[in-house]
């Protein structure tokens, strides 16, 4: 079972033990260190805060520290914006949203996936749940419409379709920015049962639990993905996803043509995107 007070130990633990103490300038010590990283009394030396506070929040002991406090551990871990994110999200300091996990696609967001052809598109929420897609999608990657509602899942398709998980040639990598992603969405939203229930059965995936036990939450709005295509052969795709101010549960996916050889491919099993 995954809870907040347990995932920020062992987030805290992750992030002390790949420092390294001369990066920071600590004085060396006599005595030989045991385990990588920095020790306990000098990430409590940095962020001013006491040894056995420390210790009581490796240990998972239920404290709640304060903004100040995250925001000093952030800085003696020296964790990056989405690290920090996460762990104000983690220790309850940054406001819930105050609207409920979507499980509908919005209308004028399902509109303008439609509209968004011929470029493949799709509409998902925090947990990845594919809420709207156009004819493009469904022809590059997968027609959700085939799957029933409960398995219309980026993620899930990534890992347990039999035809999807082995179409990433690297599938490693589009593990590791999906587990980013989910684990960011489980900090802001750690009482969605849903998600919960979501992470709890990709753990199953041996190569899922081994990438979420980095904790890993550099998550990606962009990047590119190269797929083996059935009819189009191998074309790497370019992804952007865009957030909705209003609806912000919601996010567009947008896929295009990576170089020429892609677009030429790409054409061949969805049409002529630009």
């Amino acid at each position: 079972m995954i809870t907040p007070t347990g995932e920020l130990a062992a987030f805290l633990r992750t992030r002390r033990e790949r420092l390294d103490p001369r990066d920071l300038g600590l004085p060396a010590r006599r005595q030989a260190r045991r385990t990588p990283g920095l020790r306990r009394e000098e990430v409590a030396e940095l962020a001013g805060v006491s040894t056995d506070y420390v210790v009581r929040l490796e240990q998972g002991r239920g404290l709640r520290p304060s903004a100040d406090v995250v925001a000093a551990l952030s800085r003696a871990l020296r964790l990056s914006p989405a690290e920090r994110a996460y762990l104000f999200n983690l220790t309850g300091q940054r406001p819930r949203a105050a609207t409920e996990p979507a499980t509908a696609a919005v209308p004028s967001l399902a509109r303008l996936v439609a509209d968004l052809s011929p470029l493949p598109a799709m509409l998902m929420n925090h947990r990845y749940d594919v809420l709207s897609w156009n004819g493009e999608m469904a022809a590059l990657l997968l027609d959700f419409g085939t799957l029933p509602p409960s398995r219309r899942n980026a993620m899930w398709v990534c890992l347990r379709h039999p035809e999807i998980r082995e179409s990433y040639v690297d599938r490693e990598r589009v593990v590791r920015e999906g587990i980013a992603h989910l684990r960011t969405a489980w900090a802001a939203h750690p009482e969605d049962p849903a998600l919960l229930g979501l992470i709890a059965e990709c753990l199953r995936d041996e190569d899922f639990a081994r990438l979420w036990a980095e904790r890993d939450v550099e998550a990606t709005g962009r990047g590119s993905k190269v797929l083996r295509h059935p009819a189009a052969g191998v074309l790497a795709v370019d992804f952007e996803v865009l957030l909705p101010i209003q609806d912000t549960d919601q996010r567009v996916l947008i896929g295009r043509p990576a170089d020429e050889a892609s677009r030429a491919a790409l054409r061949s099993c969805v049409g002529s995107p630009g």
